[in-house]
């Protein structure tokens, strides 16, 4: 069995009461305190979680633009310096490769933010469609990641941040060089629990004196350590996709409803547009919706979900939403059974238990 990795914020998880688990490969601390705390925290004060497993890579050189639009689904051409763009990459059947973030450090420069457990791959399918004057540096080991997120992450920061402000970093833009407590970070206004907040990234020899500071300075408001259990909850209530569940190499980006970030009418071709331009003229298979439980139980992963007997689809996420006290799942369905209010069945230990359809996402934070 090979030896699970580690974020440089490892070592000061116990400090803070961290449980830790084998995600993908990870030693990575699914909970500090209660998930439901976490959760609360984050939807009504602050968060603070370790990112630094996800892979981030370095992509320069004349043709990079003309590479990066062949290998995504979005249109990085729309991309402005500072600015940042959610995406897709795909296989030739349009099965997703993986989605990420992609930031635009300047002309030429781009800055890939990629799932942790597809680091490899990832590389390995960008590395191998390289052509041109392009070059790719995986940074991921020499890059570490914060994130703060929630309505009173600007106010926790800007503590740090000097003469930063943080005001003017708009949603999905970012600032280089901004200096918290003296240490030289990237600071995004992006996230994955549909609440403000910033991703940081920064010099894995300052992550844990970050890690420190950041709670310290949130502890007038409340600020917590958060872990993995609470970013599923998070991004699951906000229908933030996660990959090798809402997506797959199975799954294309127009089923896993990640369709906005899809542009089939852009003029480069990208890898594996054939295939969802003809999705989208002939109708999807199937697409993933949310389903609320009518009969008592939790949908979890994988269960399978009927309708007069029929194998229709199957659970990709589900739980007990900690915000709405719901029994809620998302389900990658045949497409004649996903209209709202279709009444289905979710096979729960042996026994069928009836859901409903409902909309996405089940939770949408108030506007300022």
């Amino acid at each position: 069995m090979s030896e699970l990795k580690r974020t440089p914020l490892f070592e000061i998880y116990k400090e803070y009461g961290g449980k830790t688990i084998d995600f993908g490969g990870w030693e990575l601390p699914v909970q500090f305190s209660k998930i439901q705390d976490e959760h609360e925290a984050v939807r009504t004060k602050a968060g603070l979680f370790d990112v630094s497993h996800m892979g981030e890579f370095e992509v320069k050189g004349s043709d990079s633009l003309a590479y990066l639009q062949k290998m995504m689904t979005n249109d990085v051409s729309k991309l402005s310096n500072g600015g940042a763009i959610y995406t897709a990459m795909c296989f030739e059947n349009g099965g997703t490769v993986d989605d990420l973030l992609i930031y635009k450090i300047e002309d030429e420069h781009y800055l890939l933010v990629v799932n942790a457990s597809n680091i490899d791959k990832d590389y390995k399918w960008l590395e191998d469609h390289l052509e041109g004057n392009v070059t790719l540096i995986n940074l991921s080991e020499h890059t570490a990641q914060l994130a703060l997120q929630g309505p009173l992450a600007e106010v926790v920061l800007q503590k740090l941040a000097g003469d930063t402000n943080l005001a003017e970093i708009g949603f999905f833009k970012f600032q280089q060089e901004v200096q918290l407590n003296g240490k030289k970070t990237l600071v995004s206004r992006t996230g994955y629990t549909g609440e403000d907040g910033f991703e940081i990234y920064c010099d894995p020899k300052d992550a844990i004196a970050l890690w420190k500071e950041i709670l310290e300075a949130g502890k007038e408001e409340g600020v917590l350590p958060c872990g993995l259990g609470a970013r599923d909850t998070l991004r699951f209530e906000a229908n933030l996709a996660l990959y090798g569940q809402e997506l797959s190499p199975e799954i294309t980006p127009l089923e896993a409803g990640i369709g906005f970030a899809v542009k089939l009418k852009k003029e480069a071709d990208f890898i594996g547009k054939d295939v969802l331009l003809q999705q989208k003229e002939n109708g999807l298979p199937r697409k993933v919706v949310g389903i609320e439980m009518i009969d008592r139980g939790i949908p979890r992963h994988g269960y399978p979900v009927y309708k007069n007997d029929e194998l229709i689809g199957e659970v990709t996420t589900g739980t007990q939403s900690p915000t709405l006290k719901k029994n809620i799942g998302m389900a990658l369905l045949k497409l004649e059974h996903t209209n709202l209010e279709t009444e289905v069945e979710v096979e729960i230990r042996g026994k069928r238990l009836k859901a409903v359809v409902v909309p996405t996402p089940f939770y949408k934070r108030a506007k300022k």
